[in-house]
């Protein structure tokens, strides 16, 4: 099986989508989600990209996001799968208890599914349609009736000004690359 062609490089805009291992609920809990953006913060500054936009579902993500100043989106987007799980699963063996020992038995061994899907975003119109099909997405699940119901999307930075977890549309953590005069 071929693996898509990933296009950086060009300055793009990254949609990107992750899903948990076998579509499980696993980010399901409030608890859960709000450790997922805790992460993507963390992340976003190590690898300094901005954030235009997310989404967490109780089974999957949506990030629009920069190209990251330090290495390519596929390293960060490792760095942001392999930090959230360690931390998910390192939490859940510290909280399990008889009653939650037969629940998953050993637990999750998967968090992620090992690839994700990643489309360039080069015009404003599709930069506007990909933030409105992220922040109707918990609405369309039936998860809320509106989304700034939804805590976990950037929809309340954009329509409430509200500084949350993730910093939304960051643009200052970009460098400008300016190569030096030929001699």
């Amino acid at each position: 099986m071929s693996h898509p062609t990933r296009y950086y490089g060009s300055g793009d805009l990254h949609f990107i989508t992750c899903s948990c291992y076998r579509r499980q609920a696993l980010l399901g809990t409030a608890r859960s989600r709000d450790l997922f953006l805790t992460v993507l913060e963390q992340v976003r500054r190590r690898y300094q990209f901005v954030v235009v936009g997310y989404v967490v579902m109780p089974e999957h993500i949506h990030l629009l996001i920069s190209e990251p100043q330090k290495r390519t989106p596929s390293t960060a987007m490792q760095a942001l799968k392999l930090s959230f799980a360690r931390r998910f699963l390192g939490q859940m063996r510290r909280r399990r208890n008889s009653a939650q020992a037969n629940l998953f038995a050993d637990g999750p061994r998967h968090i992620w599914q090992k690839r994700f899907y990643d489309f360039n975003v080069w015009t404003s119109r599709k930069r506007a349609e990909k933030l409105r099909y992220m922040h109707r997405n918990p609405v369309k699940r039936g998860l809320v009736e509106s989304p700034e119901l939804w805590r976990w999307s950037s929809y309340r930075a954009y329509s409430l000004g509200e500084t949350g977890t993730v910093r939304i549309n960051e643009w200052e953590v970009l460098k400008l690359k300016i190569r030096a005069p030929a001699a």
